[in-house]
């Protein structure tokens, strides 16, 4: 049976970082579920039934983890040794916390119909570029770092910071769509 890796990377055969080949992880999720997955191990002892759900499990984390940017971001922080949980006020930009607030005002303001569809797509592509660009230069920051977390170069502080960017960007353009799909 298949064992878990040192990271979820590894265990994708992925190379460690933040831009990752999609569709060679999905391709290695299936192949590994496959492997794993509880209902194969239907008629075996409960110590190997219950080691497949724990690795189908992990795999689902792991895999889930990977294919999201922002959780991507997380995990990689994570294993450079930066608590992404712990947050100070050196990791926010008041900037950042007053654009914010002025962002999700504008959005509550808008009317509840059509007439804001206009808007609501202008303000979907602004947050949508702004997303790719802080993206890139979250990458950019990791640059230089390897996977042990020796610093070669990067810097951990300011992708730390770009990462709640990159939360606060996520959560807002879920809010721009769901706003959307209230109204359609």
């Amino acid at each position: 049976m298949l064992s878990i890796a040192d990271n979820y990377f590894s265990q994708f055969e992925l190379p460690v970082g933040y831009d990752i080949d999609l569709d060679r992880l999905n391709g290695q999720f299936r192949e590994l579920q496959t492997i794993v997955h509880p209902d194969r191990y239907a008629a075996a002892g409960d110590e190997q039934r219950l080691r497949a759900i724990k690795l189908s499990s992990y795999l689902n984390e792991a895999y889930e983890t990977l294919k999201s940017p922002l959780r991507r971001a997380g995990y990689l922080l994570k294993l450079q040794g930066v608590d992404v949980e712990q947050v100070d006020q050196s990791d926010l930009d008041p900037e950042l916390l007053f654009e914010q607030i002025a962002l999700r005002e504008s959005l509550a303001e808008l009317p509840k119909d059509e007439s804001a569809l206009d808007r609501l797509d202008e303000l979907s592509r602004t947050t949508g570029d702004r997303l790719a660009r802080r993206q890139l230069e979250f990458a950019a920051c990791l640059v230089g770092r390897s996977a042990a977390g020796s610093p070669e170069g990067g810097d951990l502080a300011q992708a730390k910071k770009l990462f709640h960017e990159l939360q606060f960007l996520t959560k807002l353009q879920a809010e721009i769509e769901k706003a959307e799909d209230a109204i359609v």
